[in-house]
């Protein structure tokens, strides 16, 4: 959605396309104690009534799965050059694991490059990607610009706050689109029919107070373009 409608704007010069991050990451975690220990006397019907079994617990194993992480790349048509990406962080990114080591060293590669980073935060656990000078929020978009680097703009924002309208960063000169990432997120609502889906008698997770501050922090937005 957010591809599509950048693309109305930025072509023929530029061209917006979702990329794929891949990588396997464990979804259990496993009982790291021992697993076996005497609970009592079990007979094995297949040997003598005088042996006797360790009655062992039932645990779990980590389990890996393919993980699919999708981003934007905003490219010069000319050159093929990466101006801009644009991620929308996942539960994994924010969470120790594997999915937070391949996110924290492709952000820093591209914090070492000559592209534009703008990241998207919309979620309400783990910590927050690190800066210097931030405030306490629900959530944040970071735009960081190239050449401004290592100074960056930080849009902090709450629950019951609308979320922010800025500049797409592109190559010095060119006219920059205002991302409205309200109006797509409506977008996807209405076109999902997700007010069919959701019970909103239920709390949200992470639940909220009647004031609209969270209780508690747990992610519930998934990245999506």
């Amino acid at each position: 959605m957010l591809a599509r409608s950048l693309n109305s704007r930025i072509t023929p010069k530029y061209r917006a396309a979702v990329e794929k991050r891949v990588y396997s990451d464990a979804v259990l975690v496993g009982i790291p104690d021992a697993s076996v220990f005497q609970r009592g006397e079990k007979l094995d019907q297949s040997r003598t009534a005088t042996e006797t079994l360790s009655e062992p617990l039932t645990v779990n194993l980590p389990v890996t799965e393919e993980v699919q992480e999708r981003y934007l790349e905003i490219r010069d048509v000319g050159t093929g050059r990466v101006v801009t990406v644009v991620e929308v962080l996942s539960p994994k990114n924010k969470r120790p694991g594997e999915g937070m080591v391949k996110y924290d060293s492709k952000r820093q590669k591209i914090l070492n490059s000559t592209a534009h980073l703008v990241e998207i935060d919309l979620l309400r656990t783990g910590e927050p990607k690190q800066v210097v000078g931030g405030i306490p929020s629900d959530y944040r978009i970071l735009v960081s610009r190239a050449l401004q680097r290592p100074a960056a703009e930080l849009y902090a924002f709450n629950l019951r706050d609308a979320l922010p309208r800025f500049s797409l960063p592109l190559q010095q000169g060119d006219e920059e689109p205002i991302l409205d990432l309200n109006g797509t997120l409506d977008q996807v609502y209405k076109d999902a029919a997700l007010e069919l889906a959701i019970d909103y008698t239920q709390q949200p997770i992470p639940p909220v107070s009647e004031d609209g501050f969270c209780l508690d922090s747990n992610p519930t937005i998934d990245n999506t373009f």
